[in-house]
């Protein structure tokens, strides 16, 4: 899960795609919600703690940091510990704009990971129905939940075709 404040004249970049409109999010990086609770997700999954204990946002590297870039050292350490992801579910919750028509490929790159099938992929877009900050449009926020397979273990390895 991650929020943000919203905030005029801030690009609105969800999965490292910018949506057009008057506001975006604000924060140390690019502020991209689904990205950084995709990688929170993965880094979760993989007992690897969380995306502020590597990425936290009082260290100056990190500072306007595209969110896709946070992937790439959890997409390491996954790999060597031997998981695989198998599907990513992720919800973008934002009162405005709404996202309905935006389609998902358009707001994800498959999780952050070129090794992962976009049809492995699940983007939602909602609305918190007018309540609490989300929904009087004071910040924005998603969620995201990433299962994993070691591989090597488990009957599904060997009927996927995937190797260690």
């Amino acid at each position: 899960m991650d929020s943000h404040r919203l905030a005029a004249g801030r690009p609105l970049i969800l999965g490292g795609v910018e949506v057009p409109g008057e506001f975006g999010l604000e924060g140390h990086s690019d502020s991209d919600v689904l990205a950084h609770a995709i990688t929170d997700a993965i880094l979760g999954a993989a007992a690897l703690g969380d995306i502020g204990m590597h990425f936290p946002d009082s260290d100056p590297r990190w500072k306007a940091a595209t969110a896709w870039c946070f992937c790439a050292m959890p997409r390491t350490w996954r790999e060597a510990l031997g998981y695989r992801i198998v599907n990513v579910d992720s919800t973008v919750i934002l009162e405005r704009p709404k996202l309905k028509g935006l389609p998902a490929s358009h707001a994800g790159e498959t999780g952050g990971d070129p090794g992962l099938e976009p049809d492995r992929v699940s983007v939602k877009f909602k609305t918190a129905e007018q309540v609490g900050p989300v929904g009087e449009g004071r910040s924005g926020e998603s969620q995201a939940i990433v299962t994993m397979l070691k591989l090597g273990t488990g009957p599904w390895h060997e009927a996927a075709g995937w190797t260690s």
